[in-house]
């Protein structure tokens, strides 16, 4: 990803709607949108706005295929968005220990 926008990455991913859709994306492979309009029991157009708000984001790419379009997440920059958020909130000296240990303070 060249242009990498932290703002619209975190605001793609800020919805739980988007968040699932790319989580099929990622486990199930390439859909089109009646597939997924079947998933979420939701409207067409709905489906449409957040698929493109995840290729807006550079999260999904698409493809038509005859009338239907087909998308797929967008793996190499999801990694990447991932790895630059990592690197830019995680302490650079980190210990796994110190982690269990405030997971298990906080659960």
């Amino acid at each position: 990803m060249t242009n990498f926008d932290m703002v619209a990455f975190c605001k793609a991913l800020g919805d739980q709607t988007r968040q699932r859709i790319l989580e099929i994306l990622q486990t199930e492979g390439e859909k089109c949108v009646s597939d997924l309009v079947d998933t979420f029991n939701v409207s067409q157009p709905t489906i449409s706005h957040h698929l493109n708000f995840l290729k807006q984001a550079n999260l999904v790419t698409s493809r038509r295929d005859g009338k239907q379009v087909y998308y797929q997440a967008n793996q190499a920059n999801i990694v990447e968005c991932c790895g630059i958020l990592f690197t830019k909130f995680v302490p650079t000296e980190i210990s796994l220990t110190e982690l269990v240990e405030a997971e298990e303070e906080s659960g």
